[in-house]
């Protein structure tokens, strides 16, 4: 049996929005100019829509749809939606980057920090291409930290005696996403100019148990959706392990974090 889709908790993902934005905020800055003076753009896994609103600042006139599976995060971005300031329109829909692909042109699909949850992602970069004016962009990132000590610990603890009866199906693996290169030369088959990057990001995180509480708005809902109101033993076992593996100092905690970003133009 697949395990259940995770449940979304708003709230907790944002209480890291300030390191979270800047994936989406440097993915944004390496997007060049787009063909249509009043382009279209998709928002694919918009999430709450807190980054969502950046594209508007960036595309004033443009008409901006916000995707998202969860409707958690949907009910959260829905204040949002309506006419921009510069005479643009921002609105958000129910899709699943699983089988989403656009019923109409777009000159830019927008992905921050989604695909890592859609299996064979890769198989819907035709669609997505296709999609695409010519000249239009596909530009997206993804975490790249599937080895470092917060998701390998999970995977570890999740598959531990204990636990895997119920979670050894439920958590993401390390190939989740492809390296760099692999992502340039799939969308360069597909006749794109592509470029594509990675970089590590040393957040500063300060609090109680940080590096855990960043990971319950993201990599550990599944467990939590798993595990319901029995989540706590785990918890205390996983909380042991990050505290070891990313101690606390008198600045704070430090949490690397690499990220891997793609910008592909259709020619």
């Amino acid at each position: 049996m697949s395990p259940a889709a995770p449940v979304w908790d708003p709230r907790q993902y944002l209480r890291h929005s300030g390191h979270r934005a800047r994936a989406f905020i440097d993915l944004l800055a390496h997007v060049p100019e787009l063909p249509a003076g009043r382009p279209r753009i998709a928002d694919l896994g918009c999430g709450p829509g807190n980054v969502t609103r950046l594209l508007a600042d960036r595309w004033p006139g443009a008409h901006i749809t916000g995707l998202d599976n969860s409707p958690e995060m949907l009910a959260e971005a829905a204040p949002l939606a309506g006419p921009t300031q510069g005479g643009g329109h921002l609105d958000f829909r129910p899709a699943d980057a699983t089988t989403w692909a656009p019923t109409e042109p777009y000159d830019l699909i927008f992905s921050n920090a989604t695909l890592q949850w859609v299996p064979g992602h890769v198989t819907r970069f035709p669609d997505w291409v296709a999609g695409l004016t010519p000249g239009g962009v596909l530009a997206f990132q993804v975490p790249g930290n599937f080895d470092a000590p917060s998701h390998r610990l999970m995977r570890e603890l999740a598959h531990s005696a204990r636990w895997k009866d119920r979670l050894g199906d439920t958590l993401r693996h390390d190939d989740a996403v492809l390296t760099p290169a692999a992502y340039l030369h799939r969308l360069a088959d597909l006749g794109c100019e592509a470029d594509a990057w990675e970089t590590t990001y040393l957040h500063l995180l300060h609090g109680e148990d940080p590096v855990l509480d960043w990971v319950k708005g993201t990599g550990l809902r599944p467990v939590l959706t798993a595990l319901g109101d029995d989540a706590e033993p785990f918890l205390a076992e996983y909380r042991a392990a990050l505290r070891e593996a990313y101690p606390a100092t008198g600045h704070g905690t430090v949490y690397p974090f690499r990220r891997v970003f793609v910008v592909a133009r259709k020619r």
